[in-house]
């Protein structure tokens, strides 16, 4: 694939954008690209302080910017339900933010925490959030994966893994669980003939703050891609003309085959069945099979 940088992005001018974890990592270049191209953005973040920061970072770079902060901890249903009422339109939805390799925790609703952020959260979010995606038309769901999905694991009989945690298995499910979903929702959009594009995104190893805790996050600076070379993936697969339903963009906007497992519609119809109950979230414009 030739080579595209952010420079190469259409305008967006009429479109709006939520950026989920959009106040450090590869989400605040995200925000701010898609901000300096016309988009009005909705930065997301749990604290408000850091979320009203990442505003004035992006107006510093961009005085005109379109951006507003809305508080979400995906981490909370409750929060994702209380955000997703603030929206009153969406045209583009990249479920971006993340953590991994940290020790076992739940979140508020009692799930294993990695799976609970980076997977049910983001679920219910897009599940919540679709009526708008699907009135706005030619809609995108990006979901930010990792090439870490290919070891990773669903054992449905011990979702909360209470009888194994690794950090960094841990953090694989969910990335599988995010390219499962991914492909769940092009193949159901598909069927239902809905407009609507979702695409998975790989940032490569990037220097961000996914890394909460450990021996890692001292190194990560030193020997990682920053993270604006990292949001490179995620503005090409919002944004590209070129780009297709399904499709995982990697560094250097290199199309990824996802792995066997990732590629199996029977484990994502299942996965996407267990996260609707688990969630209270159904995506009822959507077909079911």
């Amino acid at each position: 694939m030739r080579t595209w940088s952010p420079s190469g992005m259409p305008d967006l001018t009429g479109r709006k954008a939520v950026v989920t974890g959009a106040n450090s990592g590869i989400g605040l270049p995200t925000a701010l690209e898609l901000a300096r191209h016309g988009a009005e953005v909705v930065v997301t973040a749990r604290d408000a302080v850091k979320g009203e920061a990442t505003l004035a970072a992006i107006r510093q770079e961009v005085p005109d910017a379109k951006v507003t902060y809305g508080r979400l901890d995906l981490a909370d249903l409750a929060s994702v339900r209380e955000f997703a009422s603030t929206v009153d339109r969406v045209d583009l939805l990249v479920n971006n933010a993340g953590i991994g390799l940290i020790p076992r925790r739940l979140t508020k609703d009692g799930f294993e925490l990695q799976f609970g952020t980076n997977h049910l959260g983001h679920f219910a979010l897009t599940g919540l959030l679709l009526p708008l995606l699907l009135r706005a038309g030619q809609a995108r769901v990006v979901t930010v994966s990792s090439d870490a999905h290919a070891g990773g694991r669903i054992d449905f009989d011990d979702l909360a893994l209470e009888r194994g945690y690794g950090r960094m298995s841990a953090y694989g499910r969910s990335k599988l669980a995010n390219l499962l979903f991914t492909l769940e929702l092009q193949r159901r959009a598909e069927k239902a003939g809905a407009d609507l594009l979702s695409a998975a995104s790989h940032p490569g190893m990037t220097a961000t703050n996914i890394v909460k805790v450990g021996p890692l996050k001292p190194l990560m600076a030193l020997i990682m891609r920053s993270p604006a070379a990292g949001a490179v993936p995620s503005l090409y697969a919002a944004t590209s003309p070129e780009i297709r339903g399904g499709e995982f963009v990697g560094p250097k906007t290199k199309l990824l085959t996802p792995s066997k497992t990732a590629r199996s519609g029977e484990l994502a119809a299942r996965l996407w069945e267990v996260s609707s109950e688990l969630t209270g979230v159904r995506f009822e414009e959507i077909a079911y099979s």
